[in-house]
């Protein structure tokens, strides 16, 4: 059992670690009331520190393991495929497909975070969490064996839908298996574990999908799946209150606390705007009634949504509240605009290098990491100074201007581009971006009551991967009408364009008997102009970023020393500034 100095009110939070923090409502996760943020966990009581008995050596061992293969396979999830998609549409003979084989996953994973929220506010942490474990794992399963695009995608969506609650369950599982004192490592380990995902993501894709197949991109994920459901099933025991709180709930007020009609408008208008904006102008040109019903109808469900969110009050998927605190609007917009910068980036360049400079998905791999590294860099040194100097914002202006910098450069790529300069301007893309992606949730929990801060971090995180789901989408709609464009203006090309831009990114172009070598360079440098649009669209997003800075308050996350009641120092900085605000 805990010492009486690991005891907490609340499961904490580690400031220096948002990307794990970016998670749905801590506080109300495993409250035994039904209201959002009205009580929070009462592990501070005797009778509620008894029930928990934390884990220790082998059992805490496998606990830990078990989670962090959870939140390794999730993270590869959204990068390993970049470099494997030109060998997926080659098998499928589906370019036009591209966008949704990473805005699925990424739609379904940010659309449905602050809905598990409340589910695993109402019944049993574990089985919650190994129902998102055994959807994600189905959804790998499918894609493994998808015998067509269609079914891939699908696969990504439900692979998405699992993981979106993988992440908040590993967090509060982490509440009821560590003490407070140990926490913050293991919150530590899950960012660096993320933080390797991402890098290594693209590599372990290019080296499946040239040596073995592509599907192994996703079977990889169903042994490590398989050790995390063991070692939870075998060694994860929580407190039976906890298992229990939600025993005097009606059928009724269970549905309702979990916003069914918010949640649906929702979902419905983000499947119309990606609709719309995937469709518009490729496959059915703007004016085309399809297009404008899908418009009118994400309008209408947009509206309906904002509505319900009004008089649901603290149910709301998205408590008016806090969007009215203008920092977190701020920051909201500033993280959608850099999620879709950097998401789109990250499937773009690998195929650039492969269509562009032909290069193996392995290569591609390798010659992304000048990015994904300088990425990891810039963010692990902007947390260590803003830890000392206390205030995100300084850095999120930093990102507006040396972010856009960088993808400025990135317009400058050429089929001739030397070595030096695509190696310079990801690094300097990928530092830019890296101090101040992650800003954003500090600032929240430095600007919002205490009691709020799990579900302002959501909703940071919920934007971020949305405009990466929403951007890639119109990337893909841009990169295929420039690609018709321009194969329409070779003149002795001798094939329809769309039929080219139908098949896979790799193609051969013999296989159109297309053979002419000054045929080919003239593809080759259309592909480049193509491509480079796609990277436009990064440089306007990033750009965007600074209006959203504009909005955000100067406040210090600094941590400061404090005596708490028990007389020991407590350096929580948000229980601080919200001390200072009366709050």
């Amino acid at each position: 059992m805990a010492h009486d100095n690991d005891k907490a009110a609340t499961p904490h939070l580690d400031q220096t670690n948002p990307t794990v923090n970016a998670l749905p409502d801590q506080n109300s996760l495993t409250s035994p009331h039904g209201h959002d943020g009205d009580t929070a966990l009462d592990a501070s009581t005797p009778s509620e520190e008894d029930a928990i008995r934390y884990p220790s050596g082998f059992k805490l061992f496998a606990l830990m393991l078990g989670l962090q293969l959870a939140v390794l396979c999730v993270s590869l999830d959204n990068t390993i495929i970049a470099t494997a998609i030109p060998k997926i549409t080659d098998q499928f003979q589906a370019l036009s497909d591209v966008g949704w084989y990473g805005s699925a996953y990424l739609l379904t994973f940010c659309a449905l975070t602050l809905l598990f929220g409340r589910l695993y506010k109402m019944f049993s942490v574990k089985w919650v969490f190994l129902s998102c474990l055994a959807l994600f794992e189905i959804g790998s399963l499918i894609c493994a064996v998808a015998p067509s695009s269609v079914a891939l995608i699908i696969g990504r969506a439900i692979a998405g839908l699992g993981g979106s609650g993988i992440f908040s369950g590993a967090l509060v599982i982490l509440a009821y298996t560590t003490p407070l004192a140990k926490r913050p490592i293991y919150t530590g380990l899950f960012g660096a574990m993320y933080g390797i995902a991402s890098i290594i993501g693209p590599l372990v894709g290019g080296a499946f999908a040239d040596h073995v197949t592509w599907r192994w991109c996703f079977y990889i994920n169903l042994p490590f799946g398989a050790v995390t459901a063991t070692s939870l099933i075998l060694f994860l025991h929580l407190p039976k209150r906890q298992k229990n709180h939600a025993a005097g709930t009606s059928f009724w007020q269970t549905i309702n606390s979990f916003d069914p009609f918010g949640t649906i408008f929702f979902l419905a208008s983000v499947i119309c705007i990606l609709l719309a904006l995937f469709w518009g102008g490729s496959k059915y040109s703007w004016g085309s009634g399809r297009i404008v019903a899908l418009l009118v109808v994400f309008a209408i469900l947009l509206v309906a949504f904002t509505v319900v969110q009004y008089f649901v009050g603290e149910n709301a998927t998205i408590p008016g509240r806090l969007i009215k605190q203008r920092s977190l609007a701020s920051a909201a917009a500033f993280a959608m605009f850099v999620g879709a910068s950097f998401f789109v980036n990250i499937y773009y360049i690998p195929i650039w290098f492969q269509v562009v400079r032909d290069t193996s998905a392995t290569t591609a791999g390798v010659n992304t990491l000048p990015l994904l590294i300088s990425f990891t860099v810039g963010a692990m040194g902007a947390g260590s100074v803003v830890t000392k100097l206390g205030y995100p914002t300084p850095f999120m202006y930093a990102l507006s201007v040396i972010g856009s910098i960088g993808a400025g450069l990135l317009n400058l790529y050429t089929v001739d581009i030397s070595t030096g300069k695509w190696i310079g301007y990801q690094i300097l893309f990928g530092f830019g971006i890296g101090i101040g992606m992650q800003q954003p949730i500090l600032l929240v929990q430095a600007v919002v009551p205490l009691s709020d801060v799990p579900i302002g971090t959501a909703i940071i995180i919920f934007s971020q991967m949305f405009g990466g789901s929403l951007f890639i989408s119109v990337a893909q709609n841009v990169f295929i009408t420039k690609l018709v464009e321009g194969l329409a203006g070779i003149s002795n090309l001798g094939v329809d364009p769309k039929s080219i831009a139908g098949a896979g990114a790799t193609t051969d172009p013999s296989l159109f008997g297309i053979t002419d070598p000054a045929v080919l360079s003239q593809m080759k440098v259309v592909y480049n102009n193509a491509l480079v649009w796609t990277f436009k669209i990064a440089l306007i997003t990033t750009c965007l970023s600074a209006l959203a800075v504009l909005g955000m308050e100067w406040k210090s996350v600094k941590a400061e020393e404090k005596p708490t009641n028990n007389g020991e120092v407590s350096t929580d900085s948000t229980e601080i500034d919200v001390a200072k605000r009366g709050l």
